[in-house]
């Protein structure tokens, strides 16, 4: 069944392309290394993916993935979900793709998980970076999450007033809101700049075995998401402001479209 492009048209299918090519690379790399270090003796594990200086095969590894992450992200933001919006916007658009990245960031995490579980409790080897890897994954996942919450509208809204407002004044009260959320953004990146920058020019680290630059690339990314957040926020009230006046009830939280599909799979089970 062919698939409806949202926001790639043409270019879908290269993009396409582009993903199952460096994902292939990035697999066949990565099955290069894990034998190296089994067979042939190599010494190279996570310590190593943070310092790659001369090992060819580690930023082959390190460049390949990150190719795949971009272009599986920008591949699976072309479609939404039955609940989610479609895209109006670049910044919409934008907020899709780091949602995509968030999600298999979360795919990541439970395998790195699954891998020190069974590293600690089978072969009694437990690691020294799976639980700093999943924290730092995780501190991604939290702030690319509350973008794509607020480019979806999920995110926390009470409704009982807003609803019963002309329509006037809910445009002022989106106006305020979105005023109060650039307000608490300025306020976060000025106060936090200096000590972003410090940390992220001399990629201060963690100071543990593997040493990763946990707090550098975490302070930076909490400033320049919530900008993102910022601006998301702004380019909702320029879509929603000239549409009609909603009207909410406990029904709107209802996936009708999940409800069908366990309905199906209750029916299957039934018949089986």
């Amino acid at each position: 069944m062919e698939v409806k492009s949202v926001w790639l048209g043409p270019m879908r299918r290269p993009v396409k392309l582009a993903m199952l090519g460096t994902v292939g690379l990035a697999l066949a790399t990565a099955a290069w290394l894990i034998a190296g270090q089994l067979f042939l003796g190599a010494e190279i594990g996570m310590h190593e993916m943070l310092r790659p200086a001369g090992l060819p095969s580690v930023q082959l590894m390190l460049w390949s993935l990150l190719a795949a992450l971009i272009f599986s992200s920008l591949y699976l933001s072309d479609t939404v979900g039955a609940i989610e919006s479609e895209p109006e916007g670049f910044f919409d658009i934008l907020s899709l793709v780091t949602s995509r990245l968030a999600m298999m960031a979360i795919v990541f995490v439970v395998l790195v998980m699954f891998y020190e579980v069974i590293s600690r409790y089978v072969f009694n080897k437990p690691t020294l970076w799976a639980n700093e890897l999943s924290l730092w994954i995780a501190g991604f996942v939290f702030l690319f999450a509350g973008q794509y919450a607020m480019q979806q509208r999920s995110h926390i809204r009470i409704y009982i007033i807003y609803d019963l407002m002309p329509r006037w004044a809910q445009k002022l009260s989106d106006c305020v809101s979105v005023f109060l959320i650039w307000v608490f953004a300025f306020a976060l990146v000025w106060g936090g700049w200096n000590e972003a920058r410090d940390k992220i020019l001399r990629m201060e680290t963690f100071g543990t075995a593997w040493d990763p630059p946990i707090p550098a690339t975490i302070k930076f990314a909490i400033l320049f998401i919530i900008s993102l957040v910022a601006i998301q926020a702004l380019s909702n009230l320029i879509a929603d402001w000239n549409k009609a006046p909603e009207h909410h009830s406990p029904a709107d939280d209802i996936d009708e479209d999940e409800i069908r599909k366990l309905r199906e799979t209750l029916g299957d089970d039934k018949n089986g």
